[in-house]
């Protein structure tokens, strides 16, 4: 009877055994995973997810905010009659508002990406400029005592506020994975035979003496650069330092550029 071959898998040759086959297969899903799990690939999926986070997020707020501009409007222009300066003008004031909250978002995109902190006023600026969308959007509906026109105009704020704090939220961690899978895909790596010796110019300026821990850590702020990604073989590669001493530096580091301890 001939052998039943499963969807995708080569039939085995006719002089292999199960052990061989089973050898076969096992070295190349250990290829494939090996490639899989190199962090550049996996840089490379975070960042891939990163860039659809923010097309979603992005289209929801910008969808949000083109919802309340009638509504703004409205609100604006009063009793104006249509085509009045007025009720021109009138939309004008939505963009204003809408334009600003954009471009806080924009800026905290960048800074999210390199874990940089704003100041509170960054932080003001967008919950005013929120406050004033909903605010604007639902104040007919409140003053005309209809409910339903309040959870109707609510929605569409609330949703833009919720989006624009939990989008910086998302960044910051997406690049917290990115760091922590080449910290991961390092400490699995399997030792070097050959290491390559380390740069005089990261050992020690007194002759004889043992460089510290917090001399090499020293040396790896004044190499780190904005866009850095830290792990322990950039580490080892500014600062010359060993295997071992190299996952503890760059952990340190992490956390100090993740409480904005560098510049």
């Amino acid at each position: 009877m001939g052998r039943v071959v499963a969807f995708g898998r080569p039939p085995a040759a006719p002089d292999e055994n199960t052990a061989a086959r089973i050898a076969r297969e096992a070295v190349e899903a250990a290829e494939l995973r090996a490639h899989q799990a190199r962090p550049d690939v996996v840089a490379l999926r975070v960042e891939r997810v990163r860039a659809q986070v923010d097309r979603l997020c992005w289209a929801g707020i910008v969808l949000g905010l083109g919802f309340t501009m009638t509504n703004v409007q409205h609100f604006a222009a009063g009793d104006a009659s249509v085509w009045s300066l007025p009720w021109l003008a009138a939309w004008l004031l939505d963009p204003t508002v809408s334009l600003v909250l954009l471009a806080i978002l924009r800026a905290e995109q960048v800074t999210a990406r390199y874990r940089v902190r704003t100041g509170p006023w960054v932080r003001r600026a967008k919950w005013f400029t929120l406050a004033a969308t909903y605010v604007m959007n639902t104040w007919a509906s409140y003053a005309a005592g209809s409910v339903s026109g309040v959870v109707l105009h609510s929605v569409p704020p609330l949703v833009v506020f919720v989006a624009a704090e939990a989008v910086t939220d998302l960044r910051d961690k997406l690049t917290e994975a990115v760091s922590a899978a080449f910290m991961e895909a390092d400490r699995s790596m399997p030792v070097a035979v050959h290491e390559p010796r380390p740069r005089p110019a990261a050992k020690s300026k007194r002759a004889g003496s043992r460089t510290t821990f917090a001399e090499y850590l020293v040396s790896a702020r004044a190499a780190w650069a904005p866009g850095t990604t830290v792990t322990p073989s950039w580490v080892r590669e500014v600062t010359g330092c060993s295997r071992g001493l190299s996952s503890r530096l760059a952990a340190t580091l992490t956390r100090e550029l993740g409480r904005g301890g560098l510049s």
